[in-house]
């Protein structure tokens, strides 16, 4: 089912701190660019990638997993940006249930239903096959990226 408009504008304006799941140190990767472009309107973004932990990103330090985040140190993780492929996303989805988070997002072309179903009956708000800097400038406002 495609997200409304009212609950993509939701997400974007209610999370402040994204960890994004699938992080890389390559400039030329989708996943670093949305990174910096949510950084740029004012995210804090906390890079998850195991291969990169212990190392900074985007001038954020990466950790192994969502469970590595120290939330205490960071704050609450509301939204979980995942950059993997539908079947590797299942994973992430469900840590964001574990580790409190408020809403998923699955970046484009990244959709996986049962872990939606249950993240939906844990009661997050789930977006899949988007990317939040398209949503970001078409619904608040700015240039996009892309």
């Amino acid at each position: 089912t495609r997200p409304s408009d009212d609950l993509l504008r939701r997400i974007l304006t209610e999370t402040k701190i994204i960890a994004l799941v699938g992080a890389s140190n390559k400039p030329e990767r989708p996943s670093n660019g949305v990174m910096r472009f949510l950084q740029s309107r004012g995210y804090r973004v906390i890079p998850v990638n195991p291969g990169l932990a212990g190392q900074t990103l985007n001038g954020e330090l990466v950790y192994a997993s969502l469970k590595d985040i120290p939330q205490d140190q960071v704050g609450r993780i509301d939204m979980v940006d995942i950059f993997r492929n539908s079947a590797d996303a299942a994973k992430p989805a469900l840590e964001a249930i574990e580790i409190g988070a408020r809403f998923v997002w699955m970046q484009l072309d990244v959709v996986n239903e049962p872990a939606a179903a249950k993240v939906r009956e844990a009661g997050l708000e789930i977006v899949m096959d988007r990317c939040p800097a398209i949503e970001y400038p078409r619904l608040i406002g700015g240039r996009p990226e892309h």
